[in-house]
């Protein structure tokens, strides 16, 4: 079952297309991940999704039917830092939200312990570090127990401990059978907790699917030779999915675990190309989203 259907969408704001016909699906009990740069769309797609914003064309669908009020009172929502009041405590604020979305306050308790931060549920948010305020925030959107999550750079502005920390709490959520639709410009972070994954730029729509599809580890052979027909040879290897040059040598990408450095030798061998040089290596997640990005 897909959570979230996007078919079509397009938003314009002036002369700028903030995005161009964007479609995919969010299967249930995923981590989706819609990643990208600063500017490729991805807080507007959120808002159009969240009623927030109208779309210009297309439609989407959530759990099945069209966005509504009583569908989106079943999602948790984190768009932005919620407005709560640092004179309060994090329970009164829960309280607060609670109230206005109209949730039984006895499930505050429990959504404090999922966040961890029970032990300071008395303490006045002018007193919590910037990590535990983001985790009020999302035990914020659990109230009433959504089965979808969906945050806009849930990471945004932490350090290295409070990023881990809403790591873990999401994969956490995850396992408890949430799906999860956030957004983010940190490829570490989409690799860490996501298991799909949407890739904008400029409002574009450039891949869409598993993360392990998608940002795949590609495998290259890093070769040199000084035989005249080196290139030649290079450019008609079997099986490659890619060449690239990287000073004197070449680069033959293969899907990931697949390069065989004995196959590889052995063709050039036969070709009467005698190899100086060869080296198995990775090619990165972060040149493998530089490369679909810059494609644009």
């Amino acid at each position: 079952m897909s959570v979230l259907e996007v078919n079509q969408l397009t938003k314009t704001y002036g002369p700028v297309k903030a995005l161009t016909n964007v479609s995919f699906s969010v299967p249930e009990g995923a981590v989706f991940g819609i990643l990208g740069p600063n500017g490729s769309g991805k807080t507007t797609l959120l808002s159009i999704i969240m009623d927030i914003l109208k779309p210009d064309s297309g439609s989407y669908t959530l759990l099945g039917q069209p966005g509504n009020h009583m569908i989106r009172k079943k999602i948790g929502t984190l768009l932005e830092t919620p407005n709560f009041y640092h004179y309060l405590s994090g329970e009164q604020n829960l309280k607060i939200a609670a109230r206005i979305k109209e949730c039984d306050e006895r499930d505050i308790e429990r959504v404090l312990k999922i966040a961890g931060i029970y032990n300071r549920k008395h303490s006045p948010l002018s007193s919590y570090s910037l990590g535990m305020k983001q985790r009020l925030a999302i035990a914020s959107c659990l109230l009433g127990n959504p089965g979808v999550l969906v945050f806009d750079e849930p990471t945004n502005g932490l350090d290295p401990e409070g990023i881990a920390d809403i790591r873990s709490l999401i994969i956490r959520l995850r396992e408890e059978g949430k799906t999860i639709i956030m957004a983010s410009h940190l490829l570490d972070e989409v690799e860490k907790v996501c298991t799909h994954v949407a890739i904008l730029q400029k409002g574009n729509l450039l891949a869409t699917g598993h993360v392990d599809e998608i940002l795949t580890h590609d495998d290259i052979v890093e070769i040199h030779s000084t035989h005249s027909e080196f290139t030649v040879v290079a450019e008609s290897m079997p099986d490659k999915t890619g060449l690239s040059r990287n000073g004197m040598y070449i680069q033959l990408m293969f899907p990931a675990g697949t390069a065989n450095a004995e196959k590889v030798n052995r063709y050039f061998f036969e070709k009467g190309v005698v190899l100086s040089h060869i080296r198995i290596t990775k090619k990165s997640l972060e040149t493998k989203f530089f490369e679909l990005t810059q494609k644009q």
